[in-house]
């Protein structure tokens, strides 16, 4: 039934019906005198009774600001530079006066509604600011305009992209539905802001780059059309000029070689050319009607152009003819692309959290969302899995623990505490110096042991430290990215559970920084180890020992398998110390070994028992204390959606209501449509 409702309204806007009752609007009569040229018949409209309901529909639609939805209506607009004459041609049209002075008299987009209608007394009347309207006579119109343009734009001369929309019923005005836009102009006047041209064309793009716009280009027959710039923006738009008619104003101030520019069409106006002649000083609409058409009968260089082409009658017939094709075009695709978009909303409000009513439906919620948040952190921080965020690799923790670890090991294997040939000897003589007693000799003071050893664990005590900050920090992010996600849709809860989140993540970065200290605390303290690896490794570099007390005295520095080159002089200047330097260096070096390697595996156990506890145990009783104490009332607090939900849950419901309106227009005229293409 649709397509044959629209093949209806195209064969209508398109009969032979239509042109007889377009050949109404005027006759042109060739008479000898022309001072005896028959009064012309008034502008009517060019649309049948079946046309005129489709224009009021899409007048609604535009009204109820369709626009805004990204849906494209079948739009006139009419630009052009300033004092291009552009007011003068509206003037025509509608049989009313503009406001008229120097500098931008449009400030704002002037919707003109104009609708022939058999009342002998016209009807005027301005809406603007949501639904104003303010009811006019045609002596006050130009002034009213004014008025509602100061309250829209301000008193000065600046220009505001709010319309204002005139609706003209006379007798006589063709039915046409056109939208005015500011005057053209590079330079500003006193009082208008020096980006005015800019504003001005942010305008104008605005309306005439969709491609249901069809542009209606005035040109003063004084310029070249190449200069003007409302062809060069039209151009931009509108390159073939398939969309673009163009009413040349003022024929009578430059009638030479008119017919030579708008036969060549240098500037690519594919909808044709009008050309025009503007009203003049106190003359009637009647009267310019009348010596427009004699100056295009008689005069000897406008009267050689093609009568098709010429007079305010033609534009009136034109635009009505082009308005209604453009309509028959574009309506199918309106209709579709409203109720994609009416889809579209439905799809968004399913995505919207369901409005909770009672406290039983936020006890379910809350439940709901702790399970949801402590099953996502199973998969991520316990299990590994990333489905959730494939292609967040922050969020894949498992891999991101490996790195840190390794990292954690690489930095202690790389600090100069863990240079076993730094400062080869020379330390343990130092604290052999210091550590001998009255006691046998070759005996191995483990008091000396012990000071090498406390020295080094305080070298590397920053590391665990600085290892667990970076590491409970990234656990911070993971968890408050997790729980923001879950309840994202819940205002209030989002702040408790963040408070949450970050205060536990505080205690446990907090436990587990005493930990690591005490740790830190038990290695200076004891030198034990079960690990076999110990034992190995010392008998190994002291199966060198003899070589390398031999090679001491004819090398400076002496190569030990698995160790490294090292220095032998301080082995050299202290003979005495030296075999006893050598055994407790290798014992250093074996057992260093064993404690950073205890200190990764640790923080590796440690880390996995952490957020163990913190998944299972601890974030779930963290979040409902925080609840509980913060608020007696804390499930009902749950309903109140959060800003950005119940801002999108407002606009949606606006946006729906709107379409369901303009839905219901189209199916009526679409019923109309078809009922009259029936009677046909």
């Amino acid at each position: 039934m649709g397509g044959e409702k629209l093949n209806s309204f195209h064969n209508v806007s398109n009969s032979s019906d239509l042109d007889h009752h377009d050949k109404g609007s005027y006759e042109i009569v060739k008479v000898d005198d022309p001072n005896e040229l028959p009064l012309l018949a008034p502008i009517v409209s060019s649309y049948n009774d079946r046309i005129r309901p489709v224009l009021d529909a899409v007048d609604k639609l535009r009204n109820l600001a369709v626009m805004e939805e990204g849906i494209e209506l079948p739009t006139i607009v009419v630009v052009g530079d300033q004092s291009s004459g552009k007011s003068s041609v509206l003037e025509s049209l509608a049989r009313i006066s503009l406001p008229r002075g120097q500098g931008i008299c449009t400030r704002v987009p002037l919707i003109m509604r104009l609708q022939n209608h058999s009342n002998p007394l016209p009807e005027l009347y301005l809406e603007y600011n949501n639904g104003k309207v303010v009811h006019v006579d045609e002596e006050s119109i130009s002034e009213a305009i004014n008025l509602a343009t100061e309250e829209i734009a301000g008193g000065g001369k600046g220009i505001s992209k709010t319309p204002l929309t005139l609706v003209v019923k006379k007798n006589g005005v063709p039915d046409l539905t056109m939208i005015d836009l500011p005057g053209i102009t590079r330079v500003p006047v006193h009082g208008q802001p020096e980006n005015i041209y800019d504003q001005i064309k942010d305008i104008i793009m605005e309306y005439i780059k969709p491609e249901a716009s069809i542009i209606l280009n005035v040109l003063s027959a004084t310029v070249d059309f190449p200069t003007c710039e409302s062809i060069r923006m039209s151009q931009s738009v509108d390159r073939t000029g398939e969309r673009t008619l163009a009413v040349v104003t003022k024929s009578d101030k430059a009638p030479e070689g008119l017919l030579e520019k708008v036969t060549a069409d240098d500037v690519n106006i594919g909808l044709g050319y009008v050309c025009v002649r503007n009203r003049v000083g106190d003359e009637s609409y009647e009267e310019a009607r009348f010596e427009e058409s004699k100056l295009f009968q008689t005069h000897s260089e406008l009267s050689k152009i093609d009568k098709s082409i010429v007079g305010i009658p033609v534009l009136a017939q034109k635009l009505t003819q082009i308005q209604a094709k453009s309509i028959a075009r574009n309506l199918p695709d309106i209709v579709k692309k409203i109720n994609d978009k009416l889809n579209q909303n439905l799809a968004e409000f399913k995505k919207l959290p369901k409005a909770m009513n009672s406290f039983a439906e936020a006890m379910t919620a809350f439940m709901r969302i702790i399970g949801l948040v402590k099953e996502s952190l199973r998969k991520i921080l316990l299990r590994g899995e990333f489905d959730e965020y494939p292609d967040e690799k922050s969020m894949h923790c498992k891999a991101r623990f490996v790195e840190m670890l390794n990292g954690f090991s690489d930095e202690l294997q790389n600090c100069p505490q863990s240079d076993q040939t730094r400062n080869f000897l020379m330390d343990e003589i130092k604290h052999l110096e210091e550590a001998k007693e009255i006691s046998l000799p070759n005996f191995l003071p483990r008091t000396a042991f012990l000071s090498i050893l406390h020295e080094k664990i305080n070298g590397i005590s920053s590391i665990p430290i600085d290892f667990v900050a970076k590491l409970w920090d990234y656990i911070e992010h993971v968890v408050i990215t997790v729980l923001m996600n879950h309840v994202e849709d819940y205002y209030q809860l989002q702040l408790s559970t963040r408070r949450a989140g970050l205060n536990l993540i505080e205690k446990m970065k907090e436990k587990s920084m005493k930990w690591v200290m005490e740790v830190v605390e038990m290695e200076k303290l004891t030198d034990y180890t079960c690990n076999p690896d110990f034992e190995s490794e010392w008998n190994k570099f002291m199966a060198q020992k003899e070589s390398f007390m031999s090679y001491v005295k004819i090398y400076d520095t002496i190569n030990i398998g698995g160790f490294g080159s090292v220095d032998a002089i301080n082995a050299r200047q202290f003979p005495h110390l030296s075999q006893q330097a050598y055994d407790l260096r290798m014992r250093i070096v074996a057992y260093w070994k064993i404690v950073l390697r205890r200190l990764v595996d640790s923080m590796a156990l440690h880390l996995q028992l952490s957020v163990h506890k913190l998944v299972n145990k601890e974030l779930e009783k963290e979040i409902v204390s925080e609840l509980m104490a913060s608020n007696e009332n804390v499930f009902e607090r749950l309903m109140e959606e959060s800003p950005s939900v119940a801002t999108k849950r407002i606009k949606l419901t606006g946006s729906t209501k709107k379409l369901n309106e303009c839905k219901e227009i189209l199916a009526t005229i679409m019923d109309r449509i078809a009922t009259s293409s029936c009677g046909d």
